[in-house]
């Protein structure tokens, strides 16, 4: 009898002893759950909208929020290769990635962002998918995503830029636009902006190497060779400062001083297509109407 109450109590307390086991292992699985991101496990619909914001995870975005294609001036020839090329990868055909790059404010983003909005609007099957600068590593894992979609992307990486001594971040770029193991799928191309045609900051001591002077240099030009389409964006004039003023002047009804534009920009140091837009959010708001 003693001997079957203390084997019944054994077996009643192992019992209790695997229940709490299983409650804490419930509890922790629970927590790792609630710090998951959200959506972290969840496939995206790549279908459902006209844009993504990809930061290791996918976003959407209800709209591009970008200029109408045509007051974007001052860049005409630039537009019309980003255009034609955005037009045949959204209608499925051939298209190149691109590096748009040069000076800063002069429409390299915008015109990505507007030319595939404009896409869009005539029909084509492109969506804009945005990423994060930090979540380069994961490209591969986006791209593994969107090769089975029925649909065509404009990967957009907006201001590319690697630090000295970066050589992994260099080398996967090249492997994704030449053709390596990890190398985007067909139905996706990549929009990349950047201060310099080479991407990779150059210095005076490549120019010094005493061995091979060119060797440096040609290996950072090597990645910018890989784009298919480059084109440069050059600080603008001052015919074109001003025409791109009067395009944003005409289209939001604002009364246009341009010896006031022409100070603003005196004391911005630059004339560009956002200084222009700087100074039209200034004249909007003093005549109290609204932008876009």
């Amino acid at each position: 009898m003693i001997r079957t109450t203390l084997t019944q109590g054994l077996q009643s307390g192992e019992a209790r002893a695997v229940s709490k086991t299983n409650d804490l292992l419930r509890r922790i699985a629970d927590a790792l759950e609630s710090l998951a991101p959200a959506g972290a496990g969840d496939k995206a619909d790549w279908l459902g909208a006209p844009a993504y914001v990809w930061d290791s995870t996918a976003r959407q975005v209800a709209a591009i929020e970008a200029p109408g294609i045509d007051l974007l001036r001052g860049i005409d020839k630039q537009k019309a290769s980003v255009m034609a090329n955005i037009g045949r990868l959204a209608a499925g055909l051939p298209a190149h990635d691109m590096l748009l790059w040069g000076s800063r404010g002069m429409g390299k983003s915008a015109v990505v962002r507007s030319a595939v909005r404009h896409a869009q609007d005539l029909g084509g099957n492109i969506a804009l998918v945005q990423v994060a600068t930090d979540a380069l590593p994961t490209l591969s894992r986006l791209f593994g995503g969107l090769g089975d979609i029925e649909r065509n992307f404009c990967v957009f990486i907006d201001d590319l830029g690697f630090a000295d001594g970066d050589s992994v971040g260099p080398r996967h770029l090249r492997s994704w636009l030449d053709g390596g193991v990890e190398a985007r799928p067909a139905n996706v191309r990549l929009a990349v902006t950047s201060n310099r045609r080479a991407i990779i900051a150059r210095h005076s001591a490549e120019q010094d190497d005493p061995i091979n002077p060119r060797d440096a240099v040609d290996d950072n030009l090597a990645l910018a060779d890989r784009f298919g389409l480059s084109l440069g964006f050059h600080a603008c004039t001052q015919d074109d400062y001003l025409a791109i003023l009067r395009g944003y002047a005409e289209e939001y009804g604002l009364d246009l001083d341009e010896h006031e534009a022409l100070e603003w920009s005196k004391r911005r140091g630059a004339r560009s297509g956002r200084t222009a837009w700087h100074f039209i959010t200034e004249l909007a708001g003093r005549a109290g109407k609204p932008l876009g």
